[in-house]
């Protein structure tokens, strides 16, 4: 499914360029000729985009050379220039991934997938001069995505005066293998991130080129919801980001513990050692064996040897755990907008445990891994519903705990923080069970209610459903301009800090304080006896099938 944009504008490039045409009587009169194909000068050349509806539209820019061959795993470098005018009225091709599932609410066509993949795209006002600038980085537990999905459309954000970039980049094994002779081949001697150094190379393509389409470099906005929040993290992180964007928004992000490069951390083996792992698997010698393999073909049989692609601690891109990094206040200094959504686990069901035989198993497997912890557990997910607390603790252990903790420590560090939760319901979601699933707020502060994937349940075309999302447009437009979330007719966005206030997104944005009380101080303290033991993860082992949390020495809250 191309979007409803992609339509209009090929429509509009086909039009009769004749001056004059004939009414049903047959009088001649004049007809507006065809928009002229608007063309920037970048760094490696001239594009040509489209026009279209007040804006300028460029789709599949190389921001960096393609990774094949020798350069597989390896740093992007940038792209080639070119000579004339090169056509960017067409996305790039999807990075390497699984075929589509059809069944999936998520699923839709991608188009063609290819190791050469690190394009982006760009909507902007055709009257642009200094306009803020959104990057997003799509999700898809940095296995799947692409930025051409009908979800991303740029049209509605860029309407509002903002220039919207869409970026591609390495998914899977192909974005995420660490392994020693990589380390080796590094001038950083380090591996297993070129998925979030692509992104980091994109972020310098738009300090470097977004002035030609009317954006402002020193006013850039990442955002990214699921693994694009994750990455969004990752980015906070890591000092090679610092000074490349000015403000952050998460949604649905989760800081989840890191596998060192070199020793196990956590319970994890180490990341290189899991890479050496997997050359075995595959049966190939060495570094040379996997680079010979095809790129669908190593991804699947990577996929099929459940390689989970992940970002890694290593010394340099990722210098520590996510945890650490925001304690220490060593994050980047931006403001931030962050949040989850009511019904996360609803469509990502294969996140939580298996509901246990009784009531009485429940609360006996909860006292047996959360000892003193176990009656605040039991009061926050009690066993008289046992499936909607178990899919409400995975919620909170991985998004809303991650959502209130980076809001705390941005303001921590005297940075503005605005926290969300998004409640929203509508009939085709309640009736599949799926209210506020994971994603389902991405229609609604993108504007594209009419371009969600073919199982996507179906948004109707009401006046309440386009007012919640003209609201969530301008709240994400305007804190992008000024890092201030406003809209139109809405009530004020307060910031996090003194109250712990948030903004509550059900049938309109409504301000509140204290989401889900009592949740982050529990998973807050679940997360720290994990680390201070020294061998458990902070991800999806929660609850149920959590390690046991016996107390321990020491500062946890």
């Amino acid at each position: 499914m191309r979007p409803f944009r992609r339509l209009v504008s090929r429509a509009v490039a086909a039009a009769c360029l004749a001056v004059t045409a004939c009414t049903g009587s047959g009088a001649p009169v004049p007809t507006a000729a065809a928009p002229t194909a608007p063309v920037v000068t970048i760094a490696s050349g001239q594009l040509s985009g489209i026009s279209a509806n007040g804006l300028n539209i460029f789709e599949g820019i190389p921001y960096a050379a393609p990774p094949i061959g020798m350069a597989r795993w390896t740093a992007p470098q940038p792209p080639a220039s070119w000579d004339g005018l090169r056509d960017a009225t067409q996305f790039g091709p999807a990075c390497i991934q699984p075929d589509t599932r059809s069944n999936s609410i998520y699923a839709q066509d991608i188009g063609v997938m290819s190791e050469d993949c690190l394009t982006l795209n760009v909507w902007a006002p055709t009257d642009a001069r200094k306009a803020p600038v959104i990057v997003w980085i799509h999700g898809g537990a940095l296995r799947t995505g692409s930025s051409e999905e009908t979800l991303y459309d740029g049209t509605a954000l860029a309407e509002r005066g903002v220039v919207v970039v869409s970026i591609n980049y390495r998914l899977g094994v192909l974005g995420y293998l660490a392994h020693p002779a990589l380390s080796a081949e590094s001038p950083m001697g380090v591996s297993g991130n070129y998925g979030l150094l692509d992104q980091i190379e994109a972020l310098k393509w738009v300090q470097q080129n977004i002035g030609a389409f009317g954006g402002d470099p020193d006013n850039v906005t990442i955002a990214g919801e699921s693994a694009g929040g994750l990455s969004v993290l990752y980015l906070l992180s890591s000092p090679l980001a610092k000074g490349l964007f000015a403000k952050a928004i998460a949604q649905s992000a989760y800081m989840v513990s890191l596998a060192d490069l070199k020793k196990t951390s956590y319970g994890v083996p180490s990341a290189e050692s899991a890479g050496l792992q997997l050359e075995k698997q595959l049966g190939v010698l060495g570094i040379e064996g996997l680079r010979a393999m095809g790129a669908k073909e190593v991804y699947d049989a990577a996929s099929a040897a459940h390689f989970v692609p992940l970002g890694t601690e290593d010394g340099r891109v990722l210098p520590g755990q996510m945890v650490d990094i925001f304690d220490a206040g060593e994050q980047a200094h931006v403001p931030v907008l962050i949040g989850f959504n009511a019904g996360e686990i609803r469509s990502l069901r294969a996140l939580a445990p298996q509901v246990p035989a009784s009531a009485a198993d429940y609360e006996a497997t909860i006292r047996e891994k959360y000892f003193d912890l176990a009656e605040e557990y039991l009061r926050l997910y009690p066993a008289t519903d046992l499936e909607e607390s178990i899919i409400a603790n995975t919620r909170d252990a991985l998004y809303g705990w991650t959502s209130e903790r980076v809001a705390l420590k941005q303001t921590a560090i005297g940075e503005r923080a605005f926290l969300y939760l998004f409640d929203h319901a509508y009939p085709s979601a309640e009736d599949a069970g799926l209210h506020a699933f994971h994603a389902s707020e991405l229609p609604f502060m993108f504007g594209t209610l009419d371009r969600t994937p073919p199982n996507w349940p179906k948004i109707p075309d009401t006046s309440e459903e386009h007012a919640l999302s003209d609201a969530m447009v301008g709240y994400w437009t305007s804190f992008a301009a000024t890092g201030h979330p406003v809209a139109a007719g809405e009530p004020d966005w307060p910031t996090y800090d003194g109250t712990a206030a948030y903004m509550h997104f059900t049938d309109a944005p409504h301000p509140s304080e204290r989401v889900f009380p009592g949740m982050y101080e529990l998973h807050e303290t679940a997360m720290c006896r994990r680390k201070q033991s020294g061998n458990y993860p902070w991800n999806w082992n929660t609850g149920l099938v959590s390690p046991p949390l016996e107390p321990v020495d020491g500062d946890c809250p």
